[in-house]
C-alpha cells in the first residue's frame, strides 16, 4: 500500500498491467448486480398477471436505465485506477466505497422505481461524489484537479436530479434520472466542460492502456459469467424435459460462442490496440461504448435464455425474441465497432449474421422459444467458424486502430 501521491501510472510499470485483488473482488459484486437486472427483466418480460407488450416495453427500458448507471459507476472506477496508482491508501478507498455502492444498488435494482429508489440513488451519487472529491483532495498536479474539481460539480448537478427524482413518483422518477445519465455522459464525452473553468480535451489524459484494456476484457467475462449462472439457476427450477434441457444445452453454447467470438483477435489484442494508438485515451472511451453494447446484448442473450428454458414450447412473444435474437444481434454490432476499433475494418461476416437474426423474426414469432434460441447458436456458429477460417494458416494479425 502506498501514501505519496497517486500520480498517473507510468506505461512501462509492469506493476500497473495487471487489476489488482481488489479490483476483481469489485467486478465480483457486478455478477450479483447483472443477475438482479437480468431478474427484474425477465419479470417484466413474463407476460403474465395481464401485462402487457407496453408494460414490457416500458420496464424493458427502466431496467436498461438502471444498467446504464451500475455501468457508470464500473466504467468511473475503471478509468480511475487506470490513470492512478490503483495500491494508494485513497484509491483503494475510492474502489471500497464504489463496491459497498454496486453492492446497495443491485439490491436495490428489483424495487428501484418503488420502495428502494431512495437506496440505489444515494448510492449512486456518494460513489461518483466520493471519488471526484478525494482525488480532488489529494492530487496535487494542477491539470488533475482542475479536471476532477469540473468532475466534481457535473456530478453534483447529476446527483441532485438522481435524489429528486428518487423522492418523486415512477414517471418523472424515470425522466429525472434520464437527464441526469445524460448529463453525466455529455459531460464525460465533452471533456466535462464546466462554465468558467472550461473543458478537458481527451487525448491529454494519462491512462495506462493495458490495464484499462485488462478491464474492460474482465467486465466482458462477468457479463459471460452472468449468463452461465442465470441459465444454470434457470434450469434447476425450470419443470424439466426434453424442451429444457436443449435450451438449456443452447444457452451455454450460446455463452461459448461469445466468448469465443470476443477473444478472436480483437479481444486478446486489446492492450496492445490500446497502448499502440496516438491518443490511447481515445481508443479506451471509443472501447468503452463498444463494450457497453456488447455487454448489453450479452445480458439480453440471458434473459432470453431464461425465457426460452423457462417456456421452451409453446407459442413465441415479440418481446421474447427481441432477447433471445436482438441480444446476440446487438452483440454483434458492438463486436464489429470493436474490430473497427482495433483493425480498422469490419469483416463481412458480423453483418450478414446480424441479418440472418433479425429478418427471420416474422417467421420465428409463431414457433416455439426454443426455436428461436437454436437459430441463434446456429448463427453464431458460423460468425466463429469464419473467424477460425479467415486467420487459419496466417501469422497472428497485429492491431491497426484508425485512431
Amino acid at each position: 500500500m502506498r501514501i505519496a501521491e497517486p500520480a498517473a501510472l507510468r506505461p512501462g510499470d509492469d506493476d500497473g498491467e495487471r487489476a489488482t485483488f481488489l479490483e476483481l473482488f469489485f467486478d465480483l459484486v457486478y455478477v450479483f448486480t447483472l443477475t438482479r437486472i437480468s431478474a427484474r427483466a425477465f419479470e417484466d418480460l413474463a407476460l403474465e398477471g395481464g401485462q402487457t407488450y407496453w408494460s414490457a416495453v416500458t420496464g424493458s427500458g427502466k431496467t436498461l436505465l438502471l444498467l446504464l448507471a451500475l455501468w457508470m459507476l464500473w466504467q468511473g472506477t475503471a478509468w480511475t485506477t487506470s490513470r492512478y496508482d490503483p495500491y494508494h491508501l485513497w484509491l483503494q478507498v475510492i474502489v471500497i466505497t464504489a463496491l459497498v455502492s454496486a453492492m446497495v444498488m443491485g439490491v436495490a435494482v428489483p424495487r428501484a422505481f418503488s420502495e428502494s429508489g431512495l437506496a440505489f440513488a444515494v448510492a449512486y451519487v456518494v460513489a461518483h461524489v466520493a471519488r471526484s472529491t478525494i482525488l480532488l483532495l489529494v492530487l496535487r498536479r494542477l491539470q488533475y484537479r482542475r479536471l476532477k474539481l469540473r468532475m466534481l460539480i457535473t456530478y453534483c448537478v447529476a446527483g441532485a436530479l438522481w435524489l429528486a427524482g428518487a423522492l418523486l413518483p415512477t414517471d418523472p422518477r424515470v425522466v429525472l434520472w434520464s437527464v441526469a445519465l445524460l448529463v453525466e455522459y455529455l459531460g464525460n464525452r465533452f471533456g466535462w466542460p464546466v462554465p468558467g473553468l472550461g473543458r478537458s480535451t481527451i487525448s491529454r489524459w494519462d491512462i495506462h492502456g493495458k490495464h484499462l484494456a485488462e478491464r474492460y476484457q474482465q467486465i466482458y467475462l462477468v457479463a459471460i459469467g452472468e449468463t452461465i449462472l442465470v441459465a444454470g439457476l434457470t434450469f434447476t427450477g425450470s419443470p424439466g424435459g426434453w424442451p429444457s434441457i436443449v435450451a438449456f444445452a443452447a444457452a451455454l453454447a450460446t455463452s461459448v460462442l461469445l466468448w469465443r467470438i470476443y477473444v478472436q483477435r480483437a479481444g486478446q489484442i486489446l492492450g496492445e490496440a490500446v497502448t499502440g494508438a496516438e491518443h490511447p485515451a481515445t481508443v479506451g472511451r471509443s472501447a468503452a461504448d463498444t463494450h457497453l453494447v456488447m455487454i448489453v446484448g450479452v445480458v439480453a442473450t440471458a434473459i432470453g435464455y431464461e425465457l426460452a428454458i423457462e417456456h421452451p414450447v409453446g407459442h413465441n412473444e415479440l418481446p421474447w425474441l427481441a432477447m433471445v435474437l436482438g441480444g446476440p444481434a446487438l452483440f454483434l454490432a458492438g463486436r464489429a465497432r470493436f474490430e473497427y476499433e482495433v483493425f480498422g475494418r469490419v469483416s463481412p461476416s458480423r453483418l450478414v449474421a446480424i441479418a440472418a437474426l433479425l429478418l427471420p423474426v416474422p417467421l420465428l414469432a409463431r414457433v416455439a422459444p426454443l426455436v428461436g434460441g437454436v437459430w441463434a447458436v446456429v448463427v453464431l456458429a458460423a460468425v466463429a467458424v469464419a473467424d477460425v477460417r479467415r486467420a487459419w494458416g496466417r501469422p497472428p494479425e497485429a492491431p491497426a486502430t484508425p485512431f
